[in-house]
């Protein structure tokens, strides 16, 4: 083996020594301390297990502690910490907003029955439940649906009775604006997998003073409903007992032999 060769090998071993070396060094190191960190704090919140639907009765099984960060918890929810024994206190509540699972249980959307059936459990305080008659055609084609807004229409023939020779008025006005429909026949929700809910009642949500205005309606001419946007639900509209003097109203004047006066009876 030539000189050359050994001093190449020579310095190969040493290089090798002097990296093995230098690695067990860095080994010995200690590892540096861990930078400590901060603690999310949390708190128990009752919240519902699956899905609870309006006009169910709460039980202990529907409902669950789950651990919520303390920061983004509400005043209205339910901490453990503060009634731990809330599960057999709320349960026999009736709902009056349905619950996606997961969602803090609210007493505000709850309500305690006491023995009454449920849509006076389900009504506002000082608020009355009143049914009338609709159909496919009065009732927005079955598209009007349980918790919508309606307004209630009248329409009614009006005779001159100074002037005998003239032409009735069919006259149609908004008798009530705003209303929750409350229930179509006996269905306080919507059915699962349909958009619309043909019935020949519709039970609505009124004011002591309303119930009157919808009971004369009644007998003083034809009422249909219609359904209002969501987005108008908290518009206010003012509506007058008098067809004649309320603006906007709705005037069709037929003829004795017009085709429409038949039909407008």
């Amino acid at each position: 083996m030539n000189i050359a060769r050994i001093v190449v090998l020579a310095i190969a071993l040493s290089a090798g020594g002097v990296a093995a070396y230098l690695a067990s060094g860095i080994d010995s190191k200690a590892p540096a301390p861990a930078q400590p960190v901060a603690q999310l704090q949390t708190v128990d919140i009752l919240v519902a297990k699956a899905d609870i639907n309006l006009g169910q009765t709460l039980t202990a099984n529907d409902m669950i502690w789950q651990s919520w960060p303390a920061s983004t918890t509400s005043g209205s929810f339910i901490r453990r910490g503060d009634r731990p024994d809330a599960t057999t206190q709320i349960a026999g509540s009736i709902v009056r907003a349905p619950f996606v699972a997961g969602e803090p249980i609210r007493e505000a959307k709850l309500v305690k029955a006491d023995g009454s059936g449920f849509m006076a459990a389900i009504l506002q305080s000082g608020y009355r439940a009143v049914s009338t008659e609709i159909s496919a055609e009065t009732g927005a084609g079955g598209f009007i649906l349980p918790n919508d807004h309606v307004d209630v229409l009248m329409t009614r023939r009006m005779k001159d009775p100074a002037n005998p020779s003239v032409p009735d008025l069919v006259v149609t006005n908004i008798v009530l604006a705003n209303i929750r429909v409350l229930a179509i026949d006996q269905a306080p929700k919507e059915k699962e997998g349909t958009n619309n809910l043909v019935g020949r009642t519709v039970t609505l949500e009124l004011k002591p003073e309303q119930t009157s205005t919808l009971a004369s309606s009644r007998q003083a001419g034809t009422l249909s409903l219609a359904l209002r946007s969501i987005a108008d639900v908290n518009q206010v509209t003012v509506s007058s007992n008098d067809p004649t003097q309320r603006p906007g109203i709705n005037v069709v004047r037929y003829g004795v032999n017009h085709p429409g006066a038949a039909a407008a009876k």
